[in-house]
């Protein structure tokens, strides 16, 4: 006999524990209050032959992009692999999914979880992962369309509508729907449900037009949501700092850095690249970090074996070496990860190529006092650069320090350029006018 879960997928196990526990584990992953582990390793106890729970948690340490957990989640898949005979197709599908994760071929791993959509739109692993990997690509577009196809097939009574709808906000804000995305997120965030992801995509709109003290609000109203006992809690910090920052209050923007960007608090890459990018973009208002640049990198692990896995994530780890001052270690962690994604191949080794390399090169001409060397490579990479990964607010880093470049060089045509088209997508801030009296711009009314 084989089950159901609550949202009607068939599950290869006859013991509703282990379904309970996997259904708890599936909660975690979209909500992010705790880890999905202990729930997935209580599943594979109690149904030791079920495929899911063990794909599920090879999948999960992926997802993270840590590269210490990839032999784990591999080691994890190859006990898995002889399941696979008496599971569903739906199961052998995301373990085909996983696979190609772990060898790093992250867009055909996206195409198996769609396909897995189509057949079951209900499928909420197969979305969540399906979108996680869309945005560590940058895809925007598969980031709206793919909740898109499945939302309609979910009624609004299902325990995990929230936060399908919190996926589907966000994507409709990477693709500057901002009406639309702030609809979604409160609309998530209306029912009893606590969805971090939606307080995020709601975030998310808020920068991106602008509204620096109504973000900062938001953030203050929801923090019950995602303050404390969250995974989700050192971005959403991040994202109540670039708040701060658009009013260039540096002291607000450290206190949630501080809080939960530390380095106690940090304990995967993901959380020290927030803590990077922070640091470079207060550093390139002036502000003096130089002991927390210092302290991040100390707890950063930065051996060669490290790199390679994504180019978003070594750019960051650049990132905080140049803070840090240390110019040579750069320049060498250029060469390694290169050479590691050459290694790995899949989808990382084009980006590498085609973005990560430059950009870090013409982070290295910036802290190398090259600013028009510097100027000139991230300009030519900068339209491409939704391809490195992550969020227009993330890479934003690379336009702010275009800026930095240009202000400090002989590029102000470049900058000028570029603030204008700033001034487009949303009104004048604080930050914008200290940028346009860097580059020695008129004030506009």
């Amino acid at each position: 006999m084989s089950l159901r879960d609550a949202q009607g997928n068939a599950a290869s196990t006859a013991s509703h524990e282990a379904l309970a526990a996997a259904q708890k584990a599936l909660w975690r992953m979209m909500s992010f209050y705790g880890t999905p582990l202990d729930d997935l390793d209580a599943a594979v106890a109690t149904d030791p032959s079920w495929l899911l729970p063990r794909v599920m948690k090879a999948g999960f340490l992926l997802g993270l992009t840590e590269p210490s957990l990839v032999g784990d989640a591999r080691a994890t898949l190859a006990v898995a692999e002889p399941l696979a005979a008496r599971a569903n197709g739906r199961e052998r599908a995301h373990l085909v999914a996983v696979r190609l994760v772990a060898r790093g071929d992250w867009s055909d791993a996206s195409a198996a979880w769609e396909a897995i959509l189509l057949a079951d739109p209900r499928d909420a692993l197969a979305l969540q992962w399906a979108l996680l990997f869309d945005f560590y690509r940058g895809d925007a577009r598969a980031l709206r369309e793919r909740v898109a196809r499945v939302l309609p097939e979910w009624s609004d009574d299902d325990p995990l509508h929230p936060y399908v709808l919190g996926l589907h906000a966000f994507g409709l804000e990477e693709s500057n729907l901002y009406a639309e995305a702030e609809d979604a997120g409160r609309r998530a965030l209306a029912g009893p449900a606590q969805v971090p992801w939606a307080i995020h995509a709601v975030a998310h709109v808020m920068e991106m037009q602008g509204r620096h003290d109504e973000g900062g609000r938001w953030m203050s109203r929801w923090r019950p949501h995602w303050g404390e006992g969250n995974g989700f809690a050192g971005h959403l910090g991040w994202h109540e700092a670039l708040f701060a920052l658009e009013r260039l209050d540096h002291e607000a923007a450290l206190t949630p850095f501080d809080r939960y960007l530390n380095p106690q608090a940090t304990e995967i890459t993901l959380q020290r690249v927030d803590a990077a990018s922070l640091l470079w973009r207060l550093q390139l208002q002036g502000a003096d970090v130089d002991a927390r640049w210092q302290a991040l990198l100390a707890g950063w692990k930065l051996e060669e074996a490290q790199a390679g896995l994504s180019a978003f994530n070594d750019v960051h780890a650049l990132i905080a070496m140049l803070g840090a001052g240390e110019i040579g270690r750069a320049e060498a962690w250029l060469k390694a990860t290169l050479a590691a994604a050459e290694r790995g191949a899949g989808w990382n080794r084009e980006v590498m190529r085609d973005i990560g390399a430059p950009l870090m090169c013409g982070l290295i001409a910036f802290a190398a006092g090259r600013f028009d060397a510097a100027a000139e490579a991230i300009h030519r990479v900068r339209p491409i650069s939704a391809r490195l990964g992550g969020s227009h607010a993330q890479r934003d880093f690379i336009d702010q320090t275009l800026l930095a470049a240009a202000a400090r060089g002989s590029a102000k045509a470049a900058g000028r350029a570029l603030l204008d088209e700033r001034a487009l997508a949303k009104p004048r801030t604080p930050l914008t006018e200290w940028w346009a009296r860097s580059l020695d711009m008129p004030r506009h009314p």
